[in-house]
Formats: structure tokens, C-alpha cells, sequence
């Protein structure tokens, strides 16, 4: 069943185009259906999985193509396709003022199969293959529009995401060569004998292995593209913002730290200090970048920067507390941002307004987006009873319980951050509640909240974020026995 799932999405990708639909209610169906079944066939994986390999393709030795669920890709698969019936439903309203839709369902329903084959994959070698692949398919997807900006845009992401592949393609050959396997293992795979006297360049290694999979993860100073890519449509800008893009780029990070090279060998190295750095940078100037830009969805996509260096930094603790942070955020970030930004999304849908000072007002005349906008935005800041304070707070106890002076740091980075992030967000939510006493409200006179396409699941989403941000022990015990092997 493994393969399946990776191939449901495919199959009915190519199809779109191929089938003569006669209603776009039919298309719709069509689509939403193989979404919500092979979703469905996921769930029904990760709960009655087995620990045995798919083998795909075998090359020699130890390199070869294969599947398997643990529980990290329980995490990223089980994460990707609860979210992705609920994009697709969200994409059907938001296409319809955009050109060449038969395409976009093409590649957009391509991008959830590849995602799939990141989350599910056994070893290196396969994730880096559908790594590469993810960046083929969600390139036509940021070009889509076909406008200057978009050719731009999509040829940037381009280069970097090719760039950074190369660096992290010399992770994966260190791992064959000084490695007894390439399948993750939690805990390292490399062989003591082998590595003996080459502790120094394996480190380098590491970085720029991390650097190279940090692209898709907008760390410093690769992280230019992820603004760029706004110019795509928001279905698009949300998957690569929350879900798909950025999301497997720090997957890959943690499978690359602690299932191919070890905390062991990791941890208290000067390879470790580089890359806590980075991530605490990147921190803090994402989201002072936020707090300048002006443009909507550009400083949404400056927040995405910061919030994936959360995550990270979770990650670069190298512990397994550090390793729940990491899993709490990337998940609980995924429903906000994806709210934030599908709310973003009907506001430009509605109104064709795109500028932070043109919100003012619409509060009154969309409040359910608005409402919901409001609620992600308290989440991001970290807010108690939502989930963005859980997993920052699961993050500052994983700093304190490393022992790390550097992790201290980080705890300031994150508290500056939610200070910057509460007037980024809140900048937004004034506007469009409080306009002013001489505010006209003629001017806005034609805006109104979009249709029940895309309402219902910016309502779900805040179901989510509201109820993980109240009980969220059970998901964080799972994300404890992940980050120990007991899944």
C-alpha cells in the first residue's frame, strides 16, 4: 500500500488534463475525491503499519530505493495529508479568477505524491531523489501567473533549490562512503572504524549538508526565494510556505542530524555551534524583515522564515527534547501559517488588495477571515491555549535541558521574535478592525467574505489550532516516543 499513496496523486494529476470534463463540478469531484481517498489510505497506513521495507529499485550495494513508515514519517505524512483535502477544497474557489487551471491541478495534485515519497522514504538516497523531485514539480506551480515576476521568481527558487541539492548530494555520498548503510537510523549510521581521523571534514560535511537542505528551509542567507515565490497563487504560497516546500526541507534536516550523522557524533562539536547560529540569526531577521514589509503575503512569507528556524533550532539542540520541540512546531506552525496565509489569500481573492495599510476596515465587511486571521495571528505570537505557545514553550525547555550556553541565546532570539511577531500580526488585525473614526466604509462597500470553499477550512484549521493549543499531551507524548525509537 506504501507505493499507493505515492502513486494515487500522480496518476490523478496526469489525468486532470486527459479527462474531457464537461462541468467544473465534475473536475472538482474528480480531484477532491483521490485527495480525500489516498488521504484516507494514509491514515489507514500509519495506523496499521509494520516495520518491514518496500524495496522500489535496487542499484548496488547498499544504494536502492525503498519505503518505510516510522515515526517520523508518521509525523510529515500523517501532517501532509490531513492538511491537503482541505487545500484542494481551498484551491477550487481561489482558481477561479486564474488562467490554466487543468496545469495547476496537475502539478498541485503531483507535488501531495512527492511529498508522500519524502515523508515515506527508508533511506538517504530515496528522499534525496523525491527532494530533487519536489523542486520539478512545484516550479511550473510559482510560475504559474506566467508574469515577469513569476519567471523571476520561479527561476530563482530554481537555482537555489538546485544549488542546494548539490551540497547536500555531498552529504549523501559521506554517508555511503563512511556509513554501514544509507537507511535512517535513529542515532547515526556511520561505521567508527571508517570515520577515524576524518572527524574534522565530516563536520564540514554536516554544514554544508545542513546549508544545502536549509534552502527549501529559507535559512540564512538562502532565503530570498521564499518572498519571490509569493508572487504564485496562494494555494501554491501556502503549500510552500506550510506544508510541502519548507516543511520538507527541515524534515530533511532532521533526518539527516539524527538519523544519518548522529547527534552522538554531533553534539558539542563546532559544527553545532554554526549551524545554532544560523538558525538564530535567521530567527530574528525574518521577522524584522516582517515587521518592515508591507506587501501581505510577502511579510507572511518573512514569518515563515523566522517560524522554520524554530523548528530548526529544535533540531540543532540535538537532543531528543530538542527533537519534540522541533516535531511540536513543525506541525502546530503548518495549521497556522497555512491559516494565515489561506485568510491572506481571500482577502486578495475578494478584493484584489494586496498592501498591509489596504486592510483597513475589512474586518466589519469579512469577519469570519478576519476572525479566523486573528486567531492564527494570537497562535503565532504564542499566546497560551493556542498551539504556537506549545511549541515554543516544549522548544525553551528543550534549550534549558540542553545545557548548551549557546541555547540560552536562542531563548532570547524566540522571545524576541514573539514581540516582533505581535506587531507584525497585530499591525494587520488593527487595520482591519479599527479603521478610524472617519474611516468611509463606502469605499468598501463590495467586500464580503468568499464562499464556503474556502471558509470551511480556514474553520477547521482554527478547530485545530484552538484545540491542540488546549490538549495537546497526547500528540506531544507521541512526538517524545518518536524522537526516542519507541515508534
Amino acid at each position: 500500500m506504501i507505493i499507493s499513496v505515492i502513486l494515487i496523486p500522480f496518476i490523478t494529476g496526469f489525468l486532470v488534463p486527459v479527462i474531457p470534463f464537461r462541468k467544473r463540478w465534475q473536475k472538482e469531484v474528480f480531484l477532491e475525491t483521490a485527495v480525500v481517498v489516498n488521504s484516507l489510505l494514509v491514515w489507514y497506513l500509519l495506523l496499521h503499519h509494520s516495520d518491514s521495507t518496500f524495496l522500489l529499485a535496487h542499484f548496488t550495494g547498499n544504494l536502492n530505493i525503498s519505503f518505510r513508515v516510522d515515526g517520523m514519517s508518521m509525523v510529515f505524512a500523517g501532517l501532509v495529508s490531513a492538511l491537503w483535502p482541505f487545500a484542494t477544497l481551498y484551491a477550487f474557489e481561489y482558481m477561479t479568477k486564474e488562467q490554466h487551471e487543468n496545469i495547476f491541478f496537475l502539478f498541485y495534485t503531483l507535488t501531495y505524491g512527492v511529498t508522500l515519497g519524502i515523508a515515506f522514504a527508508a533511506n538517504l538516497l530515496t528522499m534525496y531523489f523525491f527532494y530533487e523531485l519536489l523542486t520539478l514539480v512545484t516550479v511550473p506551480l510559482v510560475m504559474h501567473t506566467l508574469t515577469r515576476e513569476a519567471v523571476l521568481a520561479s527561476r530563482k527558487y530554481l537555482y537555489y533549490s538546485l544549488g542546494g541539492a548539490a551540497f547536500a548530494f555531498i552529504g549523501l555520498i559521506m554517508v555511503i562512503v563512511y556509513g554501514t548503510t544509507t537507511d535512517f537510523i535513529l542515532g547515526g549510521v556511520f561505521d567508527p572504524a571508517r570515520i577515524a581521523g576524518h572527524t574534522n571534514i565530516l563536520l564540514l560535511i554536516y554544514v554544508m549538508a545542513f546549508m544545502g537542505f536549509g534552502v527549501k528551509a529559507a535559512v540564512c542567507p538562502f532565503n530570498s526565494w521564499l518572498p519571490q515565490a509569493g508572487v504564485a497563487p496562494t494555494p501554491v504560497t501556502a503549500l510552500l510556505h506550510a506544508v510541502a516546500v519548507v516543511k520538507a526541507g527541515a524534515f530533511a534536516i532532521m533526518r539527516l542530524t539524527y538519523y544519518s550523522f548522529g547527534t552522538d557524533f554531533l553534539r558539542g562539536t563546532w559544527a553545532q555551534t554554526v549551524v545554532m547560529i544560523v538558525v538564530m540569526f535567521t530567527i530574528v531577521y525574518g521577522c524584522s524583515r516582517a515587521v518592515k514589509e508591507t506587501h501581505i503575503k510577502r511579510r507572511l512569507a518573512y514569518s515563515t522564515i523566522s517560524n522554520l528556524s524554530y523548528i530548526l533550532f529544535g533540531a540543532v539542540l540535538m537532543t531528543p527534547l530538542g527533537l519534540v520541540g522541533a516535531l511540536t512546531h513543525l506541525v502546530f506552525h503548518a495549521l497556522m501559517k497555512i491559516t494565515s496565509f489561506f485568510c491572506a489569500g481571500a482577502v486578495m481573492h475578494q478584493t484584489d488588495r494586496h498592501y498591509v495599510h489596504e486592510l483597513d476596515g475589512f474586518g466589519y465587511k469579512m469577519p469570519c477571515t478576519f476572525g479566523i486571521f486573528t486567531i492564527s495571528a494570537l497562535a503565532l505570537m504564542g499566546v497560551p491555549g493556542l498551539t504556537g505557545f506549545v511549541s515554543k514553550w516544549n522548544l525553551a525547555q528543550a534549550a534549558v535541558a540542553s545545557e548548551n550556553p549557546l541555547a540560552w541565546g536562542g531563548i532570547a532570539c524566540l522571545l524576541v521574535s514573539a514581540l516582533l511577531t505581535a506587531i507584525y500580526m497585530l499591525t494587520m488585525v488593527v487595520r482591519a478592525f479599527f479603521p478610524g473614526k472617519d474611516f468611509d466604509y463606502k469605499t468598501i462597500s463590495d467586500v464580503k467574505d468568499p464562499g464556503w470553499k474556502m471558509l470551511l477550512p480556514l474553520f477547521v484549521f482554527t478547530i485545530f489550532i484552538i484545540g491542540f493549543g488546549l490538549y495537546s499531551q497526547p500528540i506531544v507524548d507521541f512526538f517524545m516516543n518518536v524522537a526516542t525509537g519507541n515508534v
